[in-house]
């Protein structure tokens, strides 16, 4: 995005509400979808607004549409952005770094997480609207993942807000570490931040464990693939067992059952083999779970999903971790809910109980949780395998290279306060680009994405050559 303004000259622009505008201007223009421009009204007003859409033409001249955000003060220091003033056939050249700036400050936009235009102008977004929720999007080699951290890494350093990151492939399992081969003061997170990694391995540090009764009781059904109704007996039996799963050692689960010699117990006891319920490493027993730790807010806790044996485990973690945070949500202490690799939990085709569990909860928490301080973050690859009923509660978006028609035209249908022409970008970004829109940025802005401040749990893996 470049900040010289003469080879704008003979651009011009007009507007019927001072809101909206069209322009118009030699093919030469150097606008192009996302250029933040100052228009020159009548009387020496001067407006910030932005280019949403150009269309252009061999011979032709350029033609375009754009937004405004609100009138520039005289001396150029602020920003009046409950101002508009029609205007006709005015001058309009591109913004500098210090005009687009009075934008970010009337937001009060204070978390850097890059920078944008050739200028390199710091890109920052507003912490307090992560109070509602954000769809993050880009395809493999993006730098989804990477991205994603900046930003949270930020927020921990300037705010209050807890986090809780279900992370299926480690990426952020190693966030409260300073990046590799730095010794350089001021690297990191600060000491005083409160970082818990619970992994999925017990050899590698605090293990990440639930309680099978923490789970309510349709979720302890869905465990063991129970239907109230279609497995009346063994579902009953269930419910006489609370205590039982989890409290005891598991190897005496099923010797428990048999002791009670009813044909409904046998069943139960022989679901739960077949299951191998039992030998997940998952059940906490006496130990501290990822609920109790959770409750506790750290600053940010990392559940590490991966490494189970048993694919149900890390459903069961979500399960139990989204109940109790729903079941306390009239407490209303906000927390972010970060989902990295979203489809793996709000795929509409998953068909296990477990499966329609989790999603469940979480569309109840994509249509219900925002007023009592649960936000959510999805992250993935794949737009089109996310629950259309969650994707549809997000007012955030971050995009990143995203090659695929069907993504693409799904997401500029569900996020339609988003200019067209900047989605359609997307396939153009290169690595570490993202377009970010909606409430938590003052204006949809085309983003180069800052370094990290811990190290990456997940990085590519490099091809192994050989030397001459």
């Amino acid at each position: 995005m470049t900040t010289k303004t003469s080879i704008n000259e003979g651009a011009t622009a007009a507007s019927v509400d001072g809101r909206y505008f069209q322009l118009a201007g030699p093919n030469h223009s150097a606008f192009e979808p996302g250029t933040f421009v100052v228009i020159h009204g009548q009387d020496s007003q001067k407006m910030l607004g932005q280019v949403d859409d150009l269309t252009f033409r061999i011979g032709s001249p350029l033609q375009g549409a754009g937004r405004v955000f609100g009138t520039i003060s005289d001396d150029g220091r602020s920003l009046d952005t409950a101002r508009f003033h029609p205007f006709s056939s005015a001058r309009i050249q591109t913004a500098d770094a210090s005009t687009v700036g009075l934008l970010y400050d009337d937001a009060a936009a204070t978390v850097t997480i890059g920078s944008y235009g050739s200028d390199h102008t710091p890109a920052r977004l507003l912490a307090r609207r992560f109070n509602r929720h954000t769809f993050w999007c880009g395809q493999s080699g993006s730098g989804k993942t990477y991205a994603l951290g900046v930003v949270l890494e930020q927020l921990i350093l300037h705010t209050g807000l807890p986090i809780v990151i279900f992370d299926p492939n480690a990426d952020f399992v190693r966030l409260g570490d300073p990046p590799e081969g730095s010794d350089a003061a001021g690297t990191g997170l600060p000491a005083d931040r409160d970082i818990r990694v619970l992994r999925s391995s017990p050899s590698e540090g605090d293990s990440l464990l639930v309680r099978f009764t923490d789970l309510p009781l349709r979720a302890r059904g869905a465990t063991l693939h129970l239907h109230p109704l279609e497995d009346r007996a063994e579902y009953n039996e269930l419910m006489r067992l609370e205590e039982t799963v989890g409290t005891l050692d598991p190897v005496k689960v099923v010797p428990r059952l048999r002791e009670r010699g009813t044909p409904a117990a046998d069943a139960l006891a022989a679901r739960v083999e077949n299951l191998r319920v039992t030998d997940w490493t998952v059940w906490s027993g006496p130990r501290e779970t990822a609920v109790e730790v959770v409750r506790d807010r750290p600053d940010a806790t990392v559940l590490d999903l991966g490494g189970f044996a048993y694919p149900d485990e890390p459903l069961v973690v979500a399960m139990a971790v989204l109940e109790d945070l729903w079941a306390r949500r009239e407490e209303r202490r906000p927390i972010l809910i970060v989902i990295d690799e979203a489809h793996n939990l709000c795929s509409p085709d998953g068909d296990s109980p477990l499966q329609v569990a989790v999603r469940e909860k979480i569309i109840q928490i994509a249509a219900e949780g925002r007023k009592f301080g649960l936000w959510l973050l999805l992250s993935t690859q794949r737009p089109s395998r996310i629950h259309p009923s969650i994707i549809s509660q997000c007012d955030n978006l971050a995009l990143m290279k995203m090659a695929s028609p069907v993504d693409l035209e799904g997401i500029a249908t569900i996020f339609g306060f988003v200019p067209a022409a900047l989605v359609a970008r997307s396939p153009q970004f290169r690595q570490g680009e993202a377009l970010f829109a909606g409430g938590f940025v003052p204006a949809p802005t085309l983003v180069r994405m800052g370094n990290r401040l811990t190290r990456e749990g997940g990085a590519d893996i490099s091809v192994p050559l050989r030397t001459p």
